[in-house]
């Protein structure tokens, strides 16, 4: 075994093959590990991520150590059959890269069984091995920023559908109408580790209706696998708030579900925790996620909600204007980091930030929300969760419990991020470092880096004046990433994966944003530029 460092709280396993990478999964799911948190396997990786208070790195690399990965994994009687449309846009460019014809790709697809390894990604992204050896290609040398729901991809020796509409850079060679992931199926995700796959040509033969696995639950199509909406308005009484304006985009936040790797969901949640903590201690809600109640999280101005009923609620968050406007029509400015006492019909209008990008509005006694798996969080690649908040939206808000006070003004932050000043953000090399030259590392911490437009929950997009090299350059196979992850794709642009990141990656990390500064890379705005500020936690340990 192989001890790579990914941050001060996680490290890489790494293994010969998958079959050890299962068996020491299967170890320590059975014999758990005090301190291990969350177990993310790959390829031929386990990415694991540990309190530091409980586990250190060098316990925790004797504890693994001492496992058995002999054993074989287990494979499941179901077969799941995908009928595919094999009319992906990179179906002539794979045939190409393969020196064959487009026709016979679908021949060698087709003609072969699967086996769902493992999940990541995003739920109900199952990574499929067994096929033909000859479908070994490289991932695109850009990822594209959408690709649709449905979309079957192959990326080195793996197959895979594409349960929502994501980026990706998978090379896409056909689409499926069957839904990967449905919140409402039990188990949500179609594919499940160990369950066999094969994959059907619609143009060669047509599935009889009801199709599919033979004992995996019923299947839906990607249109009738919609996310739920919120509460019909017609059927709340009491207090609430109506959303006259949603801004740019405004979600549901708590501090997320973590502990759902197993079914390939990430912890997603706030992108700026301690002002999400911060909103819900001021209006005297229990902050956190399971029990705990949601913040808004917004981005940038635009927000406008009106009380119906009288409301507590504070923002926290950005720093930037907040307007009180009564029903009878008087405005004046109010302060964030404070509780704000709302009468029927006020409206709070929360302005463009000066610092920072996201602003978060808790009101006493927690948004009437179903949580979903465990938490009210909203994660926008997997689409888990409540939807995003449109005009017209009513809120209902619960009461608050008894004993429950509000809190004093809090002091905001004050080193919100800005687009006047160079953005710092401590940096633990790692696990991939040797996949760059030396110039790549020392040109990491040196340059500059612009934050582009293309980002958003799941990660931040930089655009540097030269690219990062690297002096390995083949595939990587499919490892576990980090909230945090600095991920580098042959373009040699990185990207900074946050909250809503998928929990596995095909390109090399080269290092991760330390836990302290998550915060402030989650309040970064577009067009700011970030300077990283790189050390070594732990050096690679073989044992």
């Amino acid at each position: 075994m192989r001890f790579l460092p990914v941050n001060l709280n996680a490290l890489l396993v790494e293994l010969d093959d998958l079959d050890q990478t299962l068996a020491l999964l299967a170890s320590l799911r059975r014999e758990p590990i005090a301190g291990i948190e969350e177990l993310v396997p790959a390829a031929r990786t386990l990415l694991v991520q540990f309190r530091p208070s409980a586990q250190s790195f060098a316990s925790l690399v004797d504890a693994i150590a001492r496992r058995d990965v002999s054993a074989a994994a287990e494979r499941s009687d179901t077969l799941v059959e995908i009928p595919v449309r094999y009319d992906g846009e990179d179906l002539a460019e794979v045939a190409q890269l393969l020196g064959i014809t487009p026709e016979e790709v679908v021949r060698r697809h087709t003609g072969s069984e699967y086996t769902v390894a493992f999940t990541g990604f995003a739920p109900g992204f199952g990574y499929l091995v067994g096929g033909h050896p000859s479908l070994d290609v490289p991932r695109r040398a850009t990822p594209r920023t959408r690709i649709a729901a449905g979309s079957v991809g192959l990326a080195g020796t793996f197959s895979g559908v594409y349960p929502q509409a994501s980026p990706g850079g998978w090379q896409i060679i056909g689409t499926t109408p069957l839904a990967m992931w449905d919140i409402d199926r039990q188990p949500p995700a179609l594919l499940q580790p160990g369950f066999r796959v094969r994959f059907v040509d619609i143009a060669a033969k047509k599935i009889a209706a009801g199709a599919g696995a033979s004992s995996a639950g019923g299947q839906k199509d990607l249109q009738s696998a919609t996310p739920a909406r919120l509460p019909d308005p017609s059927g709340l009484h009491g207090t609430a708030l109506q959303v006259l304006t949603p801004g740019l985009q405004t979600v549901f936040q708590d501090l997320g579900r973590p502990g759902q790797a197993g079914q390939g969901v990430s912890a997603s949640g706030a992108m700026d925790r301690a002002a999400c903590r911060a909103a819900s201690r001021l209006v005297g809600n229990a902050p956190g996620h399971a029990a705990g109640d949601a913040c808004l999280e917004t981005v940038n101005g635009g927000l406008r909600l009106q009380s119906r009923g009288d409301t507590v609620v504070a923002v926290t968050g950005a720093e930037g204007p907040l307007t009180l406007t009564t029903a009878a029509g008087r405005s004046w400015p109010v302060a964030r980091w404070q509780p704000l006492a709302l009468a029927d019909g006020d409206v709070l209008s929360v302005g463009e930030p000066v610092a920072g990008t996201r602003s978060y509005v808790a009101v006493r006694g927690g948004f009437a929300v179903a949580p979903v798996l465990g938490s009210r969080a909203t994660d926008t690649l997997a689409r888990v969760g409540p939807p995003a908040l449109a005009p017209g939206d009513v809120l209902a808000v619960r009461p608050a419990p008894r004993g429950a006070i509000v809190g004093p003004a809090e002091s905001p932050p004050g080193d919100l991020p800005t687009l006047q000043a160079d953005v710092v953000l401590d940096v633990v090399l790692g696990p991939r470092t040797d996949w760059f030259t030396p110039e790549a590392l020392e040109l990491l911490a040196r340059q500059r880096w612009q934050v582009t437009p293309q980002s958003n929950r799941v990660g931040i997009r930089l655009a540097g004046e030269a690219p990062l090299a690297r002096a390995v350059a083949g595939e990587l196979p499919s490892e576990g990433t980090a909230t945090g992850a600095i991920q580098v794709p042959p373009s040699g642009q990185p990207v900074l994966f946050l909250a809503d990141h998928p929990l596995t990656g095909g390109y090399p990390v080269i290092g991760c944003v330390a836990p302290h500064h998550l915060d402030r890379a989650g309040q970064i705005p577009v067009g700011a530029w970030v300077r990283f500020n790189p050390s070594r936690a732990f050096e690679p340990v073989t044992v």
